[in-house]
Order: structure tokens, then C-alpha cells, then sequence
């Protein structure tokens, strides 16, 4: 069977947004499945999962529902009885978001509690993506089953794609978090790593830095820093690529992940790392005009193809 299907793992959780007084908007959002959301809406008819545990509630349900109804599966993602989704809240500035979590016994934190299963659902996969994030919500055993895995998808075939996406507040330590993430570049092809965040866990003082460190570790690199050029790094060259300016933005949640879900559905459609940035930004641009971390399927389409 041929390895043409996209895998994302990690931990989708409810999302409340929009407040309006004391009512909330409720979705699903998360960075692993922004980002898979973007590549499946611009992969056109590659099989779409995402890799994660789930819960018997109705919110798990729900979840579960939500991702079918939009052409994602779940492959062998174990459902644990009396396990429920993590839970978090965003609130704006202006355009800018902060978070505050339920997550402490959420049911992703089981995802890799079943080896084999783990295993089954990268199966037959073109790309599989995963990020800090998914590694920080595991315990120490749990990762190597995780990194393990990733590593037999990567010798079938799969390409491998990882984003450090480095929250402080996941981590026992600072060298906890560094650890886990070189253990994690060690199964990479192409890493998408933000510098604010190296700079924060590595002291890199630059982006010419960080893809340079990434660049000894892994073949290809873009190193994302907000509105400023992202940062190409392969084969020994680095090379900028000029962001997209929104000059209004409306919510800047989920930004860096569509544009992750971007760049990856430009490579594997053939496009050159370079133009595969600039339709990463347009993508990124798109998803910080809407409300939410998850646009509309048309949205993220028309910038990709502009």
C-alpha cells in the first residue's frame, strides 16, 4: 500500500472563545490539530489523522464527531473509559491572546499507553507531524514510546516533521524540555521551530542562531519569528523569506501552526522550500483575520493558491 496519508499526533482540546459577557463560544482546537487542519485542508484527497487518546464523555464524543464530519480520522487512538479532553480559555488584547488551561488528567496524556496501536495509526503515512508540545504531556516512559514509533513510521517511509513549540509551564525544567527536544530531532527531516521560543530555551541570540544549530541536526529548517522573515535553512544555506504584514490582525491564535500546516502541504505537493514559505505566510496572514485557531477550509485555500 502506498504511504500517501497525513498523521498528526498530540492533544486536541476544548477551545472556549469569543466571550461575550458570560457566554462562551466552545471549539476544538490545539497546536498538533491547527496544524493538521491546515494540511488536510490544503492536501487535497490524502487521508487525514489525528493521533491521540480519547475519553468515553460526551465532550470526547463530540470531539471525535467534529473531526469526521470534517474528513479526519483517528486511526488506533486508544478511548479510555472515564478520561475526558483537556480544557482551555483564550482572552484577547487587542489581537493578541493569552491562554488558561484544564488540562492536569486529560485523556491525550494516554496516547501512548498502547505501543502497537501507537504504531498502527502511522501506518501508511506520507508525513507524520508531532511537536513539544505532544512530548511535554508525556511522562518520561511515554515519550520513548512515542519517539519510538516516530522513528519506525520514519524508516517505512514516512517523512517526519516536528515543531519544539516550547511552553515553559509543560516542563519539570528547562533541561527536561531540551533534552526531550533532541532526543526528538534525532527522528526529524524538517524541523519548524519559532525562535522567541529557542531564545527562551536555548539563549540563541538570533534566528541565524537557532537555524544554525537546528541546521547540524536536521536536513531542512525554517525557523519562524512572527511578522519578521522566516529563516531557511538547508544544505548549509540560510535563507530569509520576507513575512506577510497584516495590518490589522483580529486573533493571532493558531498563526504559527497554520503556517507549519502550510508550509508541510506545499512540500508534499513539490513546491521548493522557498515558495513554500511564502505560501505558508499567506496562510498564516489568512488565520489571523478570523476569530479562532481554525479557518475556514475556503479561507486557508485561497491564500494558499493566491
Amino acid at each position: 500500500m502506498a504511504a500517501d496519508g497525513i498523521a498528526s499526533i498530540g492533544e486536541c482540546m476544548l477551545e472556549l472563545s469569543g466571550q461575550t459577557g458570560p457566554n462562551w463560544r466552545m471549539g476544538f482546537a490545539g497546536d498538533t490539530f491547527n496544524t493538521l487542519w491546515a494540511l488536510h485542508a490544503l492536501s487535497g484527497e490524502r487521508p487525514a489523522t489525528y493521533v491521540s487518546a480519547f475519553g468515553d464523555d460526551p465532550f470526547s464524543q463530540g470531539q471525535i464527531s467534529f473531526f469526521a464530519e470534517n474528513g479526519i480520522g483517528i486511526g488506533a487512538s486508544p478511548l479510555i473509559p472515564g478520561a475526558r479532553p483537556g480544557l482551555y480559555a483564550i482572552t484577547l488584547t487587542g489581537a493578541e491572546r493569552a491562554f488558561t488551561y484544564w488540562r492536569g488528567d486529560a485523556a491525550a496524556r494516554q496516547l501512548a499507553s498502547d505501543p502497537v496501536a501507537l504504531a498502527k495509526s502511522l501506518e501508511n503515512q506520507a508525513l507524520v507531524y508531532f511537536s513539544g508540545i505532544t512530548l511535554a504531556i508525556l511522562d518520561a516512559a511515554a515519550r520513548k514510546t512515542l519517539l519510538a514509533a516516530v522513528a519506525q513510521a520514519r524508516a517505512a517511509g514516512s517523512l517526519v516533521a516536528f515543531d519544539p513549540n516550547y511552553r515553559p509551564r509543560l516542563w519539570q525544567s528547562r533541561e527536561e524540555a531540551q533534552a526531550a527536544i533532541l532526543d526528538a530531532l534525532a527522528v526529524t527531516d524538517i524541523a519548524l521551530p519559532t525562535f522567541p521560543d529557542e531564545q527562551m530555551l536555548f539563549g540563541d541570540t538570533a534566528p541565524q542562531a537557532t537555524a544554525a544549530r537546528f541546521g547540524k541536526l536536521v536536513g531542512e529548517v525554517v525557523v519562524k519569528n512572527g511578522e519578521e522573515p522566516a529563516l531557511i535553512a538547508t544544505g548549509g544555506t540560510l535563507q530569509p523569506v520576507p513575512a506577510q504584514h497584516v495590518a490589522t490582525p483580529v486573533d493571532t491564535t493558531g498563526a504559527g501552526d497554520s503556517f507549519n500546516g502550510g508550509y508541510l502541504a506545499a512540500r508534499l505537493a513539490g513546491h521548493a522550500p522557498a515558495e513554500a514559505v511564502q505560501r505558508a505566510h499567506r496562510v498564516a496572514a489568512a488565520v489571523v483575520q478570523v476569530r479562532g485557531a481554525l479557518a475556514p477550509f475556503e479561507t486557508l485555500k485561497t491564500a494558499f493558491n493566491s
